[in-house]
């Protein structure tokens, strides 16, 4: 198809010497990754029906596995964990874990390394996308609309979760996570941001709870703590990783404390020796320096859909020790040889908006290579 010409990301090419600290290998937890530019998580909705991955995903992975690391898209580990958006892929049948082995394999065979993106959606679930009702840590809805086979339709109020079916989430994470590394999966990261059900725990304006999950900055970090302890019991420690968006306002989260939960959890899980932390923050805001402050391990860096990709600053935070990798979204989504285009100062191809989330090959897998580009 005839795509529009190539655009600039940020309004300028950036050229990465050999030498570049982006460049260079990292070790995470069991492996090491060839770079330190990772493929972001990115919802697409190109699953087939029943959550499985369809052979579009397999190729759209494929092509792009010269990433230091791919961080899938969220992947649902239950059915009631998958109605935030049409069409997205889930880890808890036969059927999706088989098609999963499909793309781990593709990516494998290009030399490069995948962890699974694991979520439950909260009450970011529609039930004419799940098929059931959303639960959260209290009854408050999302003030959002999903998008639904039928239109738009505002979130319900979720109902609150006992303290009972607590453990059966965190069954669900550890089930999953297992899943996805006997699909071939060399790790999995844990989604406690973007206003899922993980971070609704962590947030003091979606978790009222008075027992032991909510209230003080410990009790509201607990799920998350139990989820990952869990999964890295089941899968080893190296193999896996966490995601959070402290002050993040994705799915309608607005905290007042931004960090008291994070340091709370982070001081639990650090003796775990964990993969890697993947923080969704502005590096200029002062949660990026509190929850940097806070860890010692592998860093990965991500700034958001709403900051521009300059890869100018990321190169000079990974040269100068601040992080250890940055992951990137829309420049991955266009730019299939994002590592190749970075080392010639190639310009960047611009990210098809209206192609999002729609279903087929155009705007997914079909973002030409400069090896694709008529001379």
């Amino acid at each position: 198809m005839n795509r529009r010409p190539a655009a600039l990301v940020g309004g300028m090419t950036f050229t990465l010497a050999d030498t570049a600290a982006l460049l260079r290998p990292v070790t995470i937890g069991t492996g090491t990754a060839r770079n330190r530019i990772f493929m972001a998580p990115l919802t697409r909705g190109r699953a087939a029906a029943g959550g499985v991955p369809s052979d579009l995903q397999v190729e759209y992975y494929g092509q792009r596995a010269s990433a230091g690391l791919i961080v899938t898209e969220a992947t649902a580990v239950s059915r009631a964990g998958n109605g935030a958006y049409v069409n997205t892929p889930g880890i808890y049948t036969e059927a999706q874990q088989l098609k999963w082995a499909d793309v781990a394999a593709a990516v494998h065979d290009r030399g490069g390394l995948m962890f699974m993106q694991l979520w439950h959606v909260g009450r970011m679930a529609h039930p004419q996308i799940s098929g059931t009702g959303s639960v959260a840590p209290s009854a408050i809805a999302a003030n959002m609309a999903a998008h639904t086979p039928s239109g738009r339709k505002p979130l319900p109020v979720p109902r609150a979760l006992r303290a009972d079916e607590i453990p059966d989430i965190v069954a669900q994470f550890r089930v999953a996570a297992r899943r996805a590394v006997d699909a071939g999966m060399d790790g999995v990261e844990i989604h406690s941001a973007n206003g899922y059900l993980l971070q609704q725990f962590l947030s003091d304006s979606t978790n009222t709870r008075t027992d032991g999950y909510g209230g003080s900055a410990q009790n509201r970090a607990r799920l998350s703590a139990e989820v990952i302890e869990a999964v890295a019991d089941e899968i080893g420690p190296g193999r896996v990783g966490l995601r959070i968006s402290p002050g993040g306002h994705a799915g309608d989260i607005h905290e007042v404390d931004t960090i008291s939960a994070y340091d709370a959890l982070l001081q639990r899980i650090s003796p775990l020796g964990l993969a890697y932390l993947h923080a969704l923050v502005n590096p200029e805001t002062p949660e990026f320096a509190a929850v940097r402050a806070l860890w010692s391990g592998t860093f990965v860096l991500n700034t958001g859909r709403e900051t521009e990709t300059s890869f100018c600053q990321l190169e000079n935070l990974a040269d100068w020790g601040v992080i250890s990798a940055a992951a990137v979204g829309r420049a991955y989504l266009a730019n299939p040889d994002l590592i190749d285009r970075l080392r010639l100062g190639a310009a960047l191809t611009e990210p098809d908006v209206a192609t999002l989330y729609t279903p087929g090959a155009a705007g997914y897998t079909d973002y030409p290579t400069l090896a694709s580009i008529p001379v």
